[in-house]
């Protein structure tokens, strides 16, 4: 027992003698990866698919790092996600126009493990998590009147609708990966300034989603506005629900528009962090 409590001892020493605690914070962008299917272009003469992540933007983190001995440590870390947009439709024809995009805005969080190959190279894999945020969509929507719309609504042929709106659509929990390789200078004992290639790989499942503004106008030929706000988040078109409810499975006589089947939306990615580190100790033993 004596011996046990010796060996502990000295293994609880030498770890505090090498220990070494850091916070770091960054900036980067990132590239989607893993591309999915995200929506259509469509023209007179075609339709394309559109491909993309939503996991491509720029992002910002923090992270603090304890290392046990001079080469392995565990990390915690923030982000936060200023998603690009991403197209989901996109209609050119001569009756209707459509531009509707979709960009994350979200707050994630990670732990991880850290090795150290030398004193500058390091590596970091571990798992990621989606702590809160929705992926923001904002769709504009131009329909020209058929010549019986234009005579319903007392308007001359040519006229139209304009529809504006955003839907904000939120996940259930997910579970990813990460993974980075880096590396360091030092510029002091205490500061250091990094860069490093970063690989996220998470998807989201949708859980529901809210309208939060919604407004069409009917707009005559030469644009001026006939009827302002005839549509709006009280007085919503057929077809549009102000919350709607992803579900694994439906009914096939289900008469309930606010229910729609549940995807997978790809958050995966691949970047470029650029970032600074503040050393709290400077215990930790160098490995050439």
């Amino acid at each position: 027992m004596k011996h046990l409590v010796i060996v502990w001892t000295a293994l609880f020493i030498s770890t505090i003698s090498f220990a070494q605690f850091q916070v770091s914070v960054s900036s980067g962008y990132a590239l989607g990866s893993a591309g999915m299917k995200l929506g259509e272009t469509v023209n007179i003469s075609e339709t394309e698919n559109s491909y993309g992540s939503f996991g491509e933007g720029a992002n910002f983190q923090l992270r603090g790092t304890y290392f046990f001995g001079p080469s392995f440590g565990a990390e915690i870390g923030l982000g936060y996600l200023l998603g690009t947009d991403q197209t989901i439709s996109e209609v050119d024809l001569p009756n209707r126009e459509v531009d509707a995009v979709a960009r994350a805005r979200a707050f994630g969080g990670s732990a991880s493990i850290v090795y150290r190959f030398t004193n500058n190279i390091y590596g970091r894999f571990g798992a990621l998590i989606k702590i809160g945020g929705k992926t923001e969509a904002v769709v504009y929507d131009k329909t020209v009147f058929t010549q019986d719309e234009a005579d319903a609504f007392g308007v001359p042929l040519g006229s139209y609708s304009e529809t504006n709106y955003k839907e904000d659509f939120h996940g259930q929990f997910p579970l990813g990966f990460i993974a980075a390789l880096g590396y360091k200078y030092d510029l002091s004992d205490h500061f250091s300034i990094f860069a490093e290639a970063e690989y996220y790989g998470i998807s989201l499942k949708r859980k529901d989603s809210e309208l939060s503004e919604f407004n069409t106008d009917i707009v005559l030929p030469d644009g001026t506005v006939a009827v302002s706000g005839f549509y709006s988040l009280d007085n919503l078109p057929a077809g549009y629900n102000k919350e709607t409810t992803y579900v694994d499975s439906l009914d096939h006589d289900n008469t309930d528009s606010s229910k729609k089947l549940a995807q997978k939306v790809p958050y995966s990615s691949f970047g470029i962090n650029i970032g600074v580190t503040y050393k709290f100790k400077g215990g930790a033993a160098k490995k050439e």
